[in-house]
């Protein structure tokens, strides 16, 4: 299984009702709009040729892009809406220089800043709640982590959460429509029990939640709808791939076996435009998009799209 967090190389009852819907969509959102090029409510189905460095990318409503943007040895896949108009951004990050380079949808306009250094993982996500995503890194430092966010309404701050040997798992756990920062703390051993340490924007209170393996990967979304994003991991088991999700809104598990070790890379996302996250995967063997769609029943679905050496976008969310 490939984890795609490193460098190329390897989202009255009138009034009640809309409420509910803008809720229930909040967690979903940000990480389905990061790769929707179409705003049409789904997740587009889409891979970088490291080959030619090129963003293939095949629109749900129809039509297709051909994105010649960043370098395959030295940048990060970073899809993110930075400009706030509901379409998702081509984006890298680029570790030798820190800098985020990105076309913005609404202009067409190329952009490029200065933030974070070598080393740092990039974590661009909506911490402040303004529907654009921020630029932002988490950095190793002393035995801690630090968040470093450059807020497009709140500006920039600064904030310690988890220690060096965590993997940051950002996501909007408590739903009020910002991300939160988090973090996966392994165990000892790859199979003792890792725990999740949440610190919530809506009140600043924190959790701790047993989930999981050491060795399991993080693999955030809204799988049950609710607008919170749920604690979820995907383990390898034998020659398979199993899914655990913690769903937030009863605190039951929602498991699924599907995809296989050696050729699938995890691309969750909302492909059905239903509001909740689909487990899915991107095999390289045949470059192929599976996917059960949660809107209808976990029916099997698949796209054919991209070759074999190719990295999926939508995996920039699994750590």
């Amino acid at each position: 299984m490939s984890n795609n967090m490193t460098s190329f190389g390897k989202i009255s009852v009138i009034f009640a009702f809309v409420l509910l819907f803008v809720v229930s969509a909040s967690a979903q959102l940000g990480l389905r709009t990061a790769v929707d090029t179409d705003k049409d409510g789904k997740a587009d189905f889409s891979v970088f040729r490291p080959s030619d460095n090129v963003w293939y990318i095949m629109k749900s409503n129809g039509g297709f892009i051909f994105q010649p943007f960043g370098l395959a040895n030295s940048d990060f896949l970073t899809p993110g809406d930075y400009d706030g108009d509901g379409i998702g951004d081509i984006s890298v990050w680029r570790d030798t220089d820190g800098g985020w380079y990105r076309l913005d949808s609404s202009t067409g306009f190329f952009r490029a800043e200065r933030f974070g250094t070598t080393n740092d993982v990039p974590v661009a996500r909506d911490y402040d709640g303004d529907g654009k995503t921020d630029i932002a890194v988490v950095r190793r430092t002393n035995g801690q982590m630090i968040w470093y966010i450059m807020g497009s309404q709140r500006g920039f701050f600064g904030q310690q959460w988890g220690l060096s040997g965590d993997f940051p798992t950002p996501g909007d756990y408590d739903g009020d429509g910002k991300y939160d920062l988090a973090v996966q703390r392994p165990g000892a051993t790859d199979t003792s029990q890792a725990v999740f340490y949440i610190l919530n924007s809506r009140d600043g209170s924190f959790t701790g939640t047993f989930w999981g393996l050491s060795n399991d990967f993080v693999v955030p979304g809204d799988y049950d709808g609710d607008g919170k994003t749920d604690i979820a991991v995907n383990r390898v088991e034998g020659a398979n791939l199993t899914w655990y999700v913690l769903q937030s809104s009863n605190g039951a598990l929602l498991g699924r076996t599907f995809g296989l070790k050696d050729t699938d890379y995890t691309v969750q996302n909302d492909y059905d435009g239903d509001g909740k996250t689909d487990f899915a995967v991107w095999r390289e063997t045949d470059g192929t998009f599976y996917y059960l769609k949660s809107g209808s029943n976990y029916s099997l679905s698949q796209i054919r799209w991209g070759q074999p050496g190719d990295q999926p976008i939508a995996g920039y969310d699994t750590h």
